[in-house]
């Protein structure tokens, strides 16, 4: 489908679906943090892959380093997705759709190796009939890739100012996933030492994530707690990171 096909939006749901500081929340100034989300779904990727929600094409660069073949970069927000069509302008593997995917499953049933969403679905009001699109979008066996808000004793002020409508436990996203129509492939908590800095400076404190915070813990904690990580799944931490593949 070409990029510049235009979706005819409702704006009141436009303005529910829109970004604030998307690209701050998901801490584009961190690349190690997401080079270390990246590292968790690499092994699941297949050729062709969709990104849910792509911002400005944050996190889309590093995905792209990988061997795929062909990415969809979705995403509804007027202001991110002129930045990300220009991103990614003249490079072949990538198609940009401004869209709620919701709207456009329909037209890739079937078609897509791996599905993925960064800090997306905590977005989404309906979770439940989100992840019956993506299914209907996959291929058989094909994998859903979640990086999600962990804790919902962490939900404060910031998550709201960001849209988010919800943060995660393990037991709720197992539960979401396999009445979706998934098996889980892997879930596990993701960036225990983030969990306290969080509470106090968002819960207690009431502040906002700011580049400076993202890119002082990516340099300090990131490469540390990553390597600690991968040897000892924590017990609990910020954020949760799922892989589930579509029942045969």
């Amino acid at each position: 489908m070409p990029d510049d096909v235009c979706i005819a939006y409702d704006c009141r749901m436009l303005a529910s679906i829109r970004y604030e500081g998307r690209d701050l929340e998901a801490m584009s100034l961190a690349p190690r943090y997401h080079s270390w989300i990246l590292r968790e779904f690499a092994p699941y990727l297949g050729k062709r892959v969709a990104e849910v929600g792509a911002g400005s094409g944050t996190f889309s660069v590093p995905l792209l380093r990988l061997p795929i073949d062909s990415l969809l970069a979705v995403e509804p927000s007027p202001e991110m997705y002129p930045l990300l069509k220009k991103r990614f302008l003249g490079d072949a593997r990538v198609t940009c759709q401004r869209a709620l995917f919701a709207d456009v499953s329909a037209q890739y049933r079937g078609q897509f190796d791996s599905i993925m969403y960064v800090n997306v679905l905590e977005h989404i009001a309906d979770d439940a009939k989100e992840l019956q699109h993506v299914r209907e979008a996959l291929k058989e066996g094909g994998t859903l890739c979640i990086f999600v808000p962990a804790l919902e004793w962490l939900f404060g002020e910031h998550d709201r100012s960001v849209g988010h409508r919800r943060r995660y436990y393990k037991k709720s996203m197992e539960e979401l996933l396999e009445n979706a129509g998934f098996e889980i492939v892997t879930i596990r908590y993701f960036d225990i030492m983030g969990v306290l800095p969080w509470f106090f400076l968002m819960r207690v404190m009431k502040r906002k994530l700011t580049e400076n915070n993202a890119a002082l813990y990516d340099a300090l904690v990131v490469p540390v707690m990553s390597r600690l990580e991968s040897l000892v799944a924590p017990p609990f931490g910020k954020n949760l990171v799922a892989v589930a593949r579509k029942k045969r």
